[in-house]
């Protein structure tokens, strides 16, 4: 079978796709025939070694996937093989035939593409987690998402609006705020050309209640400075690449609390929450309630392509791999 593959550290350029033995299922795992594989900035950081996650190599890129159950290993007895199904598999996801436990695989409802499917795991998981279980977000409070054209981001905005939060986007143009104004966001922040902090305190002058934060950098600070009495900064992950060191007076002076958001270890530790979420999403998904967007969809053989786009920040949206 077919797997696109990183032999040696480096830029998307360095991947190659190559032909590797196809994987037999264990006694928990079933084995998937990839049909979409969902890409996040994460996998732009992991072939170069700079994601908290080292594979040995080689391995593959792409960390949640859709497909088609093909194989059974001998404990499965919640998936079949004709399922589509859809997961959070941390890397190796990028090729043709993947073997999974089953534990880790939701089922797609009917009327959800695997496109769709194959981008829902991790942004939105990551994005459910972050403001149910970490943020508590309450219907009525204020949500200010950064960086909020990218995978999260679009989650974020999604998923603050169902539960009931007034949400303000945050991104580095008007043409990705135009994108989420048509996602539902109540209001429009560009900290390419104002001062972060002073326009949430012009739209909310008391603060904002809870801060989303996959970008880090610069902005993480100015966002903890915006922060209402009691608010919370959800640490989801740092794309702009510096991880930001915060004064602590400011934490005390608002009595705010930083909560680090690690998705991944998450579903390990709490899986019952994990799965509750999981059947969250998908019946949101099911019913409309959630529509990921999909910038674009590559080829096996343009992932250099996609990989690039997400790492100069041009996706809106979720860049699908299909084969």
């Amino acid at each position: 079978m077919r797997a696109v593959l990183c032999k040696a550290l480096g830029g998307p350029e360095s991947l190659s796709i190559e032909e590797i033995a196809a994987p037999e299922p264990q006694a928990d795992e079933v084995v998937v025939k990839v049909t979409a594989v969902g890409l996040n900035f994460f996998d732009t950081l992991i072939i170069q070694g700079k994601y908290q996650i080292k594979p040995p190599l080689p391995f593959s890129p792409g960390g949640e996937v859709a497909g088609v159950v093909t194989k059974t290993g001998p404990d499965v007895q919640s998936l079949k093989a004709g399922d589509r199904v859809m997961g959070y598999v941390g890397h190796g996801g990028a090729r043709e035939e993947i073997a999974v436990a089953a534990r880790k695989l939701a089922l797609i409802p009917k009327g959800l593409s695997n496109e769709a499917a194959a981008g829902l795991s991790i942004t939105y998981g990551t994005t459910l987690h972050a403001l149910k279980d970490r943020a508590a977000l309450q219907k009525g409070e204020t949500l200010a998402v950064l960086g909020a054209s990218g995978g999260v981001g679009q989650a974020a905005i999604e998923i603050g609006k169902l539960m009931g939060a007034d949400v303000i986007a945050c991104a580095s143009s008007d043409d990705k705020l135009s994108f989420c104004r048509d996602l539902g966001a109540d209001h429009l922040v560009n900290y390419a050309t104002r001062n972060l902090k002073e326009a949430l305190k012009e739209l909310k002058p008391g603060g904002v209640d809870v801060v989303y934060d996959p970008v880090g950098g610069e902005f993480s600070e100015l966002g903890v400075r915006a922060l209402a009495w009691n608010g919370r900064h959800l640490v989801v992950g740092f794309a702009q690449g510096d991880i930001p060191k915060l004064p602590l007076n400011l934490v005390l002076l608002k009595s705010a609390n930083i909560q680090g958001v690690f998705w991944g270890a998450h579903i390990d530790r709490e899986p019952d929450k994990h799965r509750a979420n999981m059947e969250q999403l998908v019946a949101w998904a099911a019913h409309g309630r959630l529509t990921p967007h999909i910038h674009a969809t590559y080829r096996f053989d343009e992932i250099a392509m996609a990989l690039g786009a997400i790492a100069r920040r041009e996706v809106k949206g979720k860049a699908i791999l299909v084969r």
